[in-house]
């Protein structure tokens, strides 16, 4: 095995949307044949497992892009307004991102040429499906509701007019002064009157129902049970004491993160986000499988959405008496297409064969860093270094590249004035990382920038100081792989159960270099006894950083640390190269097409493009995007992706 320094990217990836026409579509890959270039911007594979290393755990419940955090409906549409579409000025804008070797992303392992392909062109073409905690890879194959006596008829969901059912929850919310809400019953009878009291208890949690005579006509009064409160808390006394607490189902999604999902699911059932619970965030830009649970809504209720929801669907129900936790889970199964590929049989061969023996340098994907000109380890560090001013700096400051126009704006007016409220009013979106630190200097001012930050969610706030920890992981690995290769050395670190120690000249045999670790940054953490553990000492003190106090004044910016394995090795991998001709032509079935009946895509014998079809199992903490890197030999940085992809366009 050798090492193979990084080259320049031999990557094709035009940028396309699923409805392209066939021509245009063919014309690109032909124009992509002819000129070597590179992914899309807006495609890239952001697929990592979730966290589960205890000093990243958290950073694992959002995986947010840096400076715009997941908005209300309203101000989601304000920003999809907000994008330039001309492919162009955007690559000249992402000159000034970061590249793969910015981030200390620079070895491979394998010695096979790279060749080229479209990665994810439709966003069909990436699958992913989690695998649970015991093993079982989460699959959609059941629509069936469980039999339930409890459950309401199916009258409960047409008895209200979508006049009522507006009043209704406006009612539950709390958005107009009314304090109750009457229904005429029409046809009145006592089993009419029954359906309409559990319509409104089950579709509307918090409020409760009374009849009353009013003229000669009955009327079913709704009103708040228990004011605000009732809307976070579920019935308690509605749910049956056999059935558990938690219904879990698998969400089947495309095209969409998982959170906007969990957000669409609240706003349909009329409950807040928080009563869902999940193992793992997934990718916006993908097909993903994965199991849900939420608190005290039945599967009766969620099959129901089915009729209404687009780009997702929700099966195989089942009541259980515990939610899900963030990290309990093995890993996910990828199912991945690189369309348009050039490389000859061999190339494919030595390559996938390279992945499923030796694997891939576990980096830390470039999502991790951010996508504008401030990375989002630079503002890492300097939390860590105790700068406060220079934290503000990096945030507000203006900056070369692509963003939002509105974020542009405030940015040029903090610079112009330095005050908050002013450059709080160029922002629509109040709930971005600049408007809640604006805000937060409006509310503890300029003096006091440690509370003003501290508005910041958590997560997004501990996501810094996990950027830089990985930044420094990253340098680190490349490090190490160019001193001492793909073998295990004396003074490595490996794991004996959960604790680190190190590999003595006598025992060195016994070891590989899948065995060995590398720690990131922290208090609790020890390191190598070779030069790689002096590099990183080097490197923290080229930080104004002590690799020896970690510890930080404010509790929640301590580094504890942890390890990390150098080599992860996927499971399951397979691979086929297939022909098509039609690039709209999906290539395999997903479970949504399996239980629609759709049949195998029938593909020619010699169609006009190739097409290599890998599947592969990643542990948690691992991202996909390095895997396929170290396939294609391809840099995934949105730069180099973008620079290319505007040749091609041209």
């Amino acid at each position: 095995m050798e090492t193979v320094e990084m080259n320049s990217l031999s990557l094709k990836r035009p940028h396309s949307e699923d409805e392209v026409a066939n021509a245009d579509e063919i014309k690109r890959q032909k124009t992509a044949e002819k000129s070597k270039t590179g992914n899309d911007p807006e495609q890239s594979v952001e697929t990592v497992t979730e966290q589960p290393d205890k000093s990243l755990l958290e950073d694992a419940k959002n995986e947010i892009i840096p400076h715009e955090e997941s908005e209300e409906q309203e101000d989601e549409e304000l920003e999809d307004s907000d994008e330039d579409g001309d492919p162009e000025s955007f690559a000249d804008m992402m000159k000034h991102g970061l590249t793969e070797s910015d981030v200390g992303i620079t070895k491979f392992v394998s010695s096979h040429k790279g060749f080229s392909g479209i990665l994810k062109e439709r966003y069909s073409d990436f699958v992913v499906h989690e695998i649970g905690k015991d093993g079982r890879v989460s699959h959609l194959d059941d629509f069936s509701v469980p039999v339930d006596d409890e459950d309401p008829s199916e009258e409960t969901f047409t008895v209200l007019s979508d006049e009522d059912k507006q009043r209704l929850e406006e009612l539950q919310l709390l958005k107009n002064k009314e304090t109750s809400v009457a229904i005429e019953v029409i046809e009145d009878t006592k089993e009419k009157r029954t359906v309409i009291h559990q319509a409104v208890k089950s579709l509307f949690p918090g409020l409760e129902t009374k009849t009353e005579d009013r003229d000669g006509k009955k009327y079913i009064i709704a009103y708040h049970a228990a004011g605000k409160k009732a809307l976070a808390n579920p019935r308690k006394h509605s749910w049956p004491k056999s059935r558990g607490s938690y219904c879990h189902f698998i969400l089947y999604k495309e095209n969409k993160d998982t959170m906007d999902a969990i957000n669409v699911l609240s706003k349909f059932l009329r409950v807040k986000p928080n009563i869902f619970s999940y193992m793992g965030t997934k990718d916006k830009r993908a097909i993903t499988v994965q199991e849900i649970a939420v608190l005290r809504i039945t599967a009766q209720r969620l099959a129901h959405l089915n009729k209404c929801l687009m780009n997702f669907k929700l099966g195989n129900f089942s009541y259980k008496n515990h939610p899900l936790k963030l990290g309990e889970l093995q890993g996910n199964h990828f199912t991945v297409v690189l369309r348009n590929i050039t490389g000859t049989d061999d190339q494919i061969e030595q390559a996938m064969h390279s992945l499923r023996e030796i694997g891939f340098i576990n980096y830390y994907g470039m999502q991790r860093f951010g996508t504008t000109a401030v990375p989002t380890y630079q503002i890492g560090r300097a939390i860590l270094q105790n700068n406060w001013n220079e934290v503000m700096d990096l945030i507000l400051k203006p900056r070369p590249g692509a963003e939002k126009g509105y974020l542009v704006k405030c940015r040029e007016e903090w610079a112009k004035t330095k005050d908050p409220a002013a450059a709080l009013k160029k922002l629509p979106v109040k709930r971005c990382v600049e408007g809640q630190l604006l805000r937060g200097l409006l509310k503890y001012g300029m003096k006091n920038i440690i509370s003003a930050f501290g508005i910041i969610p958590r997560n997004n706030r501990l996501m810094y100081i996990h950027s830089y920890q990985s930044y420094v992981w990253n340098n680190m690995v490349s490090k190490r792989i160019e001193e001492y290769g793909l073998r295990a050395v004396p003074g490595d670190l490996t794991l004996k159960g959960a604790t680190a120690v190190h590999i003595e000249e006598g025992d060195v045999d016994n070891y590989t270099i899948h065995d060995v670790v590398m720690p990131l940054p922290g208090f609790d953490v020890i390191y190598p006894k070779h030069k790689i553990g002096e590099a990183y000492k080097e490197m923290l003190v080229a930080d104004n950083l002590d690799i020896n106090n970690m510890r930080h004044k404010i509790r929640d910016y301590s580094l504890s640390g942890a390890y990390r394995k150098i080599i992860i090795r996927p499971q399951n991998v397979n691979w086929e190269v297939v022909a098509y001709d039609d690039p709209r032509i999906p290539l395999f079935t997903t479970d949504l097409d399996k239980l629609e009946g759709k049949p195998l895509p029938v593909l020619p014998t010699d169609g006009k493009f190739r097409a290599l079809k890998m599947e592969f199992s990643l542990p948690p903490s691992t991202y996909a995007t390095m895997a396929i890197r170290e396939v294609l030999k391809m840099d995934t940085s949105i730069k180099n992706q973008t620079q290319l992809n505007t040749t091609w366009l041209r």
